[in-house]
């Protein structure tokens, strides 16, 4: 029983800024609220961090979240009896942060420099709100062979002291990083192509296989494996490239597809080495998402039933 509720309380949802509901409003509360009413026991909260393009050592600020807001987000959330993991990504425009790879050792070097000096701010307010766990990083695949992460980790340790952990991309990251020794959980997101929207026999040999080779990781590791995302738009032909924005393809809605592939994941999912699942995505808008929307938020979609079912009523699926 009480793995059953340790498990419970680290799934849920990353948690989005939405423009002109900043964390700290009521509008974002309510939101939160809403989720913690499907039975989401954990958020991450997901400051970004900004840099220009993939080679480039700069790193700045996002415009989405102040200090004071990374503030108000881990104390609302708190409040509301959630666990609280803070999650950093690195957003390059027209790109992703699996792109990062400078050009040169010195730019390499001057990239963690600034990654470091970004993190160590945001550990200090995680630890001074007393977050439950820290992400060292996300999807960042180029740069997780690198030395560097080693002196940025236990710098980390000096500022953090409760969970750390890295968000790699996909199994395939997750089984080469070397530093997990060094971390407190391993840390995947989930997004392999999933196959036809209708065929769920191959969707689910696909996902059972992806779990599998997490079970035979976590065993070599002896660490527990944190899914830090698994997501689909609500469109047509979302599970051949379950990673695909809304930007990039345009498409009917499909909330039903969104709600199955869910579902899926989440009975798959459910096995000893797994201590959490966390849905991308919910914006701290209320009034996001509904029957007409192609993101991946779940909000005001069928999914809600599916995440409700999982984590709180406890329906069975088929």
């Amino acid at each position: 029983m009480a793995v059953a509720q340790d498990r419970q309380s680290q799934d849920g949802f990353n948690v989005i800024v939405t423009s002109g509901h900043p964390f700290g409003s009521l509008t974002a509360r309510r939101s939160l609220a809403q989720a913690r009413r499907l039975g989401a026991g954990t958020v991450a909260i997901v400051p970004f961090r900004w840099q220009p393009s993939p080679s480039s050592a700069a790193i700045g600020r996002g415009s989405d979240m102040t200090n004071d807001e990374l503030r108000a987000a881990i104390r609302e959330a708190r409040a509301q009896g959630f666990r609280v993991m803070v999650k950093p990504h690195v957003w390059v425009p027209q790109s992703w942060a699996g792109a990062v790879a400078p050009g040169s050792d010195a730019a390499w070097r001057a990239w963690f420099e600034n990654y470091q000096a970004a993190l160590l701010t945001i550990a200090r307010i995680a630890a001074e709100e007393k977050a439950d766990a820290l992400s060292i990083g996300t999807e960042l695949k180029e740069t997780s062979q690198r030395p560097e992460w080693i002196s940025i980790i236990g710098a980390l340790r000096a500022v953090f002291p409760r969970q750390l952990t890295y968000v790699a991309h996909n199994v395939e990251e997750a089984e080469a990083v070397p530093f997990w020794p060094l971390l407190d959980a391993i840390g995947v997101t989930l997004y392999p192509v999933l196959g036809d929207d209708r065929d769920r026999v191959g969707r689910l040999a696909i996902m059972t296989a992806t779990a599998s080779k997490l079970d035979a990781l976590a065993e070599r590791a002896g660490k527990p494996i944190i899914v830090g995302e698994i997501g689909l738009r609500s469109a047509e032909h979302a599970a051949s490239k379950p990673w695909e924005s809304a930007e990039e393809r345009p498409a009917e809605a499909d909330g039903r597809l969104q709600a199955e592939v869910l579902a899926d994941w989440i009975k798959v999912l459910r096995r000893p080495s797994i201590r959490g699942v966390l849905v991308w995505r919910w914006f701290t808008d209320p009034q996001a998402g509904g029957p007409n929307d192609t993101d991946f938020t779940v909000q005001n979609k069928p999914a809600e039933g599916v995440l409700l079912c999982a984590w709180s009523v406890g329906c069975e699926s088929p």
